[in-house]
C-alpha cells in the first residue's frame, strides 16, 4: 500500500514567518496553530536557542511550495 501524502513543503498561504509551522501542519494535518504553540513551548523549554537553529535549519531545507 503506497503512501499518497504530497510532500513536505513550506506553505505560502499559511506563514507568519517562513511557512514552516504551516507546511508541518499540512504535512501532519493538523492546526498550524497547534503547530506553533507546541513549536514555541518546546522551544522554551529547551531554552529557545536549540529551537531556533531547528527552525533556521528547516526553513533552509524544506522547499517552499509552488
Amino acid at each position: 500500500m503506497s503512501d499518497l501524502r504530497a510532500p513536505l513543503r513550506r506553505s505560502t498561504s499559511d506563514r507568519m514567518v517562513a511557512g514552516v509551522a504551516g507546511g508541518l501542519a499540512q504535512y501532519f494535518d493538523l492546526d498550524p496553530t497547534l503547530v506553533r504553540v507546541l513549536y514555541v513551548v518546546g522551544s522554551i523549554l529547551s531554552v529557545g536557542f536549540p529551537g531556533l537553529l531547528v527552525y533556521l535549519a528547516l526553513w533552509m531545507v524544506i522547499p517552499e511550495e509552488g
